[in-house]
């Protein structure tokens, strides 16, 4: 599976986060280009990723810092 997650650094909160199939990898890159374009036309700065994982929860253990607090991830 392939993630796209727009992310808001400074509220440390997902904005947006979608599920593309491998199949649609061309889909989520002109996706991921769509919404970085935008955010800079309006000049916002948030953080656009692609990521590949297995599962949703894969992608959650793997990349922590986008699904929980900076409090939690402290006290780990």
């Amino acid at each position: 599976m392939i993630f796209l997650i727009e992310y808001n650094r400074q509220k440390g909160q997902i904005v947006k986060f979608k599920a593309f199939k491998n199949s649609e990898r061309n889909k989520a890159e002109n996706r991921r280009l769509e919404i970085e374009l935008d955010l800079n036309r309006r000049k916002v700065s948030h953080e656009v990723v692609l990521l590949e994982a297995a599962t949703k929860n894969r992608l959650q253990r793997t990349h922590k810092r986008y699904f929980e607090t900076l409090k939690k991830l402290s006290a780990a």
